[in-house]
């Protein structure tokens, strides 16, 4: 497997308290696959990418336990110059906002050639080609004169291509990317998804895609892990949970898309809020807004079980590597229901 994060857990300090914001989570992608980690915003999904990335703000945050794996090597026990050799040329993320990402007094042929220059060793001349061949490859018209320009002079969509090209300038194994199309039109959120299912197939790269739109990732993800409360609630292949969800909380998501067949009714909203970090309700975190929490689900947390379409599992409680698998008590009643 070219990544496995296992039994993650991440907490930030406060003046207020511990805000525990990932709590076990364990995925893994291999080359060629894409992950689709999906939920609300403050459900995790970021902090874990950024504790991959080791770009975590520490302080205040601080991960407390488990596992990274990266092409066999545990990133958390390597030293920051290794760690620093990994992004870019191993892993590299396509952050959500472009043009705060981006530096607003450098041209973005001089961000996307410096990538070159650090760790290839080339020159500026050198680096500010192979920036211009990089806008070509994800399109941008008129590469050779629009390497001279600044981020302000791009459009929402080209900005977010130019992160495409600045995270694909080392080829690397895997990219995350956190919500890529965050405040783009829908023709431009289409075009980009586009664009990065046809370059991870050309690169043969592991792809995470974070994101709270279930409309996103219905065509491009193999699979989709969604998360609530810091905690992974529901695993599985990509038409599996769009067919039959096993987690009252991905029900909620989905039943939460609009729909031609619906038109001039009311949009399903789930119930309430998610919870505060720092004060996670006893038992299910999700039980406060679930429809069918039980006196279980308030006292007693859900292990992750092992899904399975026909009859019982083999084993009630998932192994590592089960191919799908639900934190809910009833998730029989919720697959069937």
């Amino acid at each position: 497997m070219l990544l496995e994060v296992r039994d993650l857990h991440v907490e930030f300090r406060t003046r207020d308290g511990v805000a525990k914001a990932v709590n076990g989570v364990s995925y893994g992608v291999d080359a060629g696959e894409t992950l689709a980690v999906l939920g609300e915003s403050g459900s995790g999904k970021s902090v874990t990418a950024q504790a991959i990335m080791g770009i975590l703000d520490m302080p205040p945050g601080r991960i407390t336990g488990g596992e990274i794996l990266f092409q066999d090597r545990d990133l958390l026990t390597l030293k920051e110059e290794e760690r620093r050799k990994v992004r870019g040329a191993g892993m590299a993320m396509i952050f959500q906002d472009a043009l705060s990402s981006l530096n607003p007094v450098l041209s973005v042929g001089e961000q996307l050639g410096e990538m070159f220059v650090v760790h290839r060793g080339m020159s500026r001349k050198d680096a500010r080609a192979k920036a211009v061949e990089l806008m070509d490859h994800v399109r941008i018209p008129a590469a050779r004169e629009r390497v001279k320009q600044y981020p302000h002079q791009f459009s929402g969509g080209m900005r977010q291509r130019i992160m495409i090209a600045m995270a694909l300038a080392l080829e690397p194994a895997l990219i995350i990317a956190d919500e890529p199309t965050t405040a783009l039109d829908v023709t431009v959120q289409a075009q980009v998804m586009d664009l990065l299912a046809e370059l991870q197939r050309e690169y043969d790269m592991g792809l995470i895609l974070i994101t709270h739109d279930l409309g996103v990732v219905a065509d491009v993800a193999d699979r989709i892990a969604v998360m609530y409360a810091g905690r992974i609630v529901e695993q599985a292949p990509v038409h599996d949970i769009y067919k039959a969800p096993a987690h009252p909380y991905t029900r909620g998501l989905l039943d939460s898309i609009p729909r031609l067949d619906q038109k001039g009714q009311e949009l399903y909203a789930i119930k309430g809020l998610p919870p505060n970090l720092m004060a996670i309700p006893p038992g299910c975190a999700f039980n406060p807004r679930c429809p069918m929490a039980q006196e279980v689900c308030r006292v007693d947390v859900p292990p992750l079980y092992e899904v399975s379409a026909h009859g019982e599992p083999e084993h009630v409680v998932a192994e590592p590597g089960a191919e799908r698998v639900s934190a809910c008590h009833f998730w029989r009643e919720c697959l069937h229901g």
